[in-house]
């Protein structure tokens, strides 16, 4: 195993779970970890990213912040995968709606991901990558969802470089069937397949910009909660 701690992590080896979830928001890591796991203790806050492990009905688990952009899930995801031995990342996190029969906390599991970002020219290949989920990963979230009675839709999503796009990536992505836009995606299912490790993506619709629709910052919480417990129950039975 490579050295640890890294220059972003100051966790050492063996402070990791094998499986990760990751949002976006460090505060929210933290959150859940304060909500969700027992015996719970930070392992990492190297930038304000924190990183937390514990239990979860008995199985470890540890919860880490990505940050915003393919840059920085691409420089957390590579290092809990080849310097801590993490076996399987879900990503939770926000996503904009295309599709229109979305709706409001409504959510999506990233079967693959879109992308128009460069990142995939890291790796040299002599074509297009498709960055897809773990199956048994996405196959038990399904289930987990359908048994907790969440609404949950399965396809493809936008990883984009772009945030303010002036509803530009929309007009292109949607009629190829795209149900989504978030920024993260890709790059964590590129290192995935690059590390020949596991990850799946679970996004909850927070807006829908074509329709000025979203969640209010109060309610945002309850409505991610559905989606954690899918990342989480899909954790420890995977």
């Amino acid at each position: 195993m490579p050295h640890t701690p890294t220059p972003h992590n100051a966790a050492h080896e063996g402070d990791f779970a094998p499986i990760v979830l990751m949002p976006g928001d460090p505060l929210r890591a933290k959150y859940i970890a304060d909500t969700y796991l027992d015996d719970c203790r930070q392992v990492t806050a190297v930038r304000g990213m924190l990183g937390f492990t514990g239990t979860y009905k008995g199985k470890p688990v540890s919860v880490m912040g990505h940050g915003m952009g393919m840059p920085s899930i691409g420089i957390y995801s590579y290092e809990l995968y080849h310097n801590y031995d993490v076996e399987a990342i879900i990503r939770v996190g926000s996503a904009g709606g295309y599709a229109d029969d979305l709706q409001l906390r409504d959510v999506v599991a990233a079967q693959g991901a879109c992308t128009d970002s460069n990142y995939a020219f890291q790796f040299n290949l002599p074509g297009t990558f498709a960055p897809i989920a773990d199956f048994g990963m996405l196959s038990r979230a399904v289930e987990v969802a359908k048994e907790r009675g969440v609404k949950i839709r399965v396809g493809n999503v936008l990883s984009s470089d772009v945030f303010y796009d002036g509803g530009a990536n929309e007009r292109a992505w949607k009629p190829m069937g795209v149900l989504a836009t978030e920024m993260e995606s890709a790059a964590l299912y590129m290192n995935a397949a690059a590390a020949g490790k596991r990850a799946l993506c679970l996004l909850t619709i927070s807006d829908i910009p074509s329709r000025g629709l979203a969640l209010p910052a109060e309610e945002r919480q309850t409505s991610f909660n559905q989606m954690l417990e899918v990342a989480l129950e899909t954790a420890i039975t995977c």
